[in-house]
């Protein structure tokens, strides 16, 4: 466990990534569910894994998924439902103009929520990445907003040993996603109680967000249930590993889970195309826990004082002190 929360990963971490250039995958990792597996196990103080609906899980094999997850003593955190990949969803899933289509989609979110339970795994994560539009007059704004809540109350009850959860992102695959945001997560989501949000770090960063603030915000709502973590440059979700590039915020990042008592699962969406798997979990792991070690290095007392009087000098001093490239105490 790092910091009370626990630690999972998602299962293509540990997989031959592809991208659109390289489509069988740049090689590395496990080619089966039962190779990534135990590539997994090599991964100190992993808690459990990710898995998407169909493409690891399915009517057939649940069983057998079941049985590999319980002999190398491993949880399924969480389930998504494939809802990007098909050509199916090419127009949207859950806020398609097509009602038919729209149906189809509350279907396979269901059916994920009862393959959930029955693994045991607490949380569904529903993306909603082909909801939104790529160019002006192709999208009904008021009636897709409209569909989308509308999905997600039809789904939200069908099974109460499974929470779903809702992942926003700004664009891709579509130019622009309708749930962009994690203020615009809560406005989908006002009065629903039985859904939450799950925040994945590199979308919030590539929306422009500030991470701590998005973390402040979902959990003064009651809605921060899950994180995913992982890096970029902001300018597209590029799944590098913790703390590749956003060091300070990554640091914040800690000191606000800590401050509203975050005790979720921290699982990575890292995509190591050109890395080894392993290593670069292993590192991302060793990343979280030196920004909680760093924050308590300091003190949340110190920092918190810092932000009550608005004092950016104070803050970057103890930022350094942290980061431990000073050692003394920060003057005043």
């Amino acid at each position: 466990m790092i910091a009370n929360n626990l630690f999972g990963a998602c299962l293509p971490t540990f997989g031959n990534c592809a991208d659109r250039y390289c489509l069988s995958g740049y090689g590395g990792g496990g080619s089966t569910m039962e190779e990534m597996l135990d590539l997994a196990l090599q991964v100190p103080g992993l808690d459990g894994l990710e898995l998407v609906g169909n493409w690891h899980v399915n009517d057939d094999n649940i069983h057998t998924v079941a049985r590999m997850f319980r002999d190398r003593g491993k949880a399924i955190c969480m389930l998504t439902p494939d809802l990007w990949t098909q050509a199916k969803w090419g127009r949207g899933s859950l806020a398609s103009p097509d009602a038919a289509t729209r149906q189809m989609a509350v279907d396979e979110v269901k059916k994920v929520m009862d393959w959930a339970a029955e693994l045991g795994c607490p949380f569904v994560d529903v993306w909603p990445g082909q909801d939104g539009f790529d160019y002006c007059f192709q999208a009904d704004y008021t009636e897709s907003w409209k569909w989308l809540r509308e999905g997600l109350v039809a789904c939200a009850g069908h099974n109460d040993r499974v929470r779903i959860l809702v992942e926003y992102k700004l664009k891709e695959p579509r130019t622009h996603c309708f749930v962009n945001s994690a203020a615009k997560s809560l406005l989908l989501l006002e009065g629903l109680e039985q859904v939450g949000v799950l925040l994945d770090i590199g979308h919030a960063l590539a929306a422009g967000e500030n991470v701590a603030e998005a973390v402040a915000l979902l959990a003064s709502y009651g809605k921060l249930d899950y994180l995913h973590l992982n890096d970029n440059y902001r300018s597209w979700d590029d799944d590098m590993m913790v703390g590749a590039v956003h060091l300070v915020e990554y640091l914040e990042l800690a000191y606000w889970l800590k401050r509203v008592g975050y005790g979720g699962w921290l699982t990575l969406d890292i995509f190591p195309y050109r890395e080894d798997g392993v290593r670069a979990a292993i590192q991302c792991r060793e990343w979280m826990e030196a920004f909680f070690a760093a924050v308590d290095r300091v003190g949340m007392e110190a920092f918190s004082a810092a932000i009550r009087t608005a004092d950016a000098t104070q803050a970057t001093a103890l930022v350094r002190q942290a980061l431990g490239f000073s050692s003394s105490p920060v003057a005043r």
